[in-house]
């Protein structure tokens, strides 16, 4: 008798925020192939919603969230987590030191997602962007994006503050959904005009507030992380793919 292969266990690393956690949880699930509830995978959570704000502490000198990200690494590592994934794209920044801390590999949403878009999109030169003011200013993205030939465009300063980061903090503060989705919009359709057939929705908050189908009649594709390193996360598990080197 054929021996089944023992999955992977995938480790969770949320809280910024809860329901961006959720969010990712729930799209794990949705994605994973399933004939019966036993073909779930084995996922380890921890929710730290203690973590200092990644973007005050990137662009106003807000405290170090890396000692709280390194301690919810370990304690992942130590519950029996196979690998990490983050729902928060901002916390990638600090991805260098977090590595030096556990001896188990973090995936990189970020290079996943250029991935992506190069093996589904390799006619795309330029990649819209709504994402924190913190994520934008340390080029989390646009680095990345770079090294694979992508050009990251994205808002004015005055719609990022206004529209992207309103939406975000009232998205983590469970504010009426209703602004926070209009804003949304108006800062992707200022992306669309510059010339944006792609836009990557680089915080978890924001495909809480924006959808496809917010965006009917546009030509425009949004592109959301957290399903690309769903997939990922599941393919490692199942043993369909191989853990990255550490």
């Amino acid at each position: 008798m054929k021996q089944s292969i023992k999955p992977k266990i995938i480790g969770i690393l949320g809280g910024m925020g809860p329901e961006a956690t959720v969010d990712l949880y729930s799209e794990i699930i949705r994605q994973t192939p399933i004939k019966q509830e036993q073909d779930h995978l084995p996922v380890i959570i921890f929710s730290n919603p203690k973590v200092p704000d990644r973007t005050k502490a990137l662009v106003a000198g807000g405290e170090d969230p890396l000692p709280h990200l390194i301690y919810s690494a370990q304690v992942l590592e130590k519950a029996g987590a196979d690998f990490i994934i983050i729902p928060c794209n901002t916390a990638h920044h600090y991805l260098p030191q977090m590595h030096k801390e556990v001896s188990i590999p973090i995936l990189n949403m970020i290079a996943e997602t250029a991935d992506f878009i190069k093996q589904h999109y390799p006619q795309e030169k330029q990649v819209g962007l709504l994402a924190t003011s913190g994520t934008i200013q340390v080029g989390i993205y646009s680095t990345t994006f770079k090294e694979r030939g992508l050009e990251v465009v994205h808002p004015e300063e005055s719609s990022q503050q206004s529209l992207v980061m309103r939406a975000i903090y009232d998205i983590k503060a469970k504010k009426p959904l209703a602004p926070a989705k209009r804003r949304l919009k108006q800062a992707a359709c200022e992306l669309i005009s510059r010339g944006c057939s792609l836009i990557v929705m680089g915080c978890t908050e924001v495909p809480l507030g924006l959808n496809q189908k917010d965006m009917a009649g546009k030509k425009v594709q949004l592109i959301d992380p957290k399903v690309i390193i769903s997939r990922a996360a599941i393919n490692l598990a199942l043993g369909k793919s191989s853990l990255p080197p550490k």
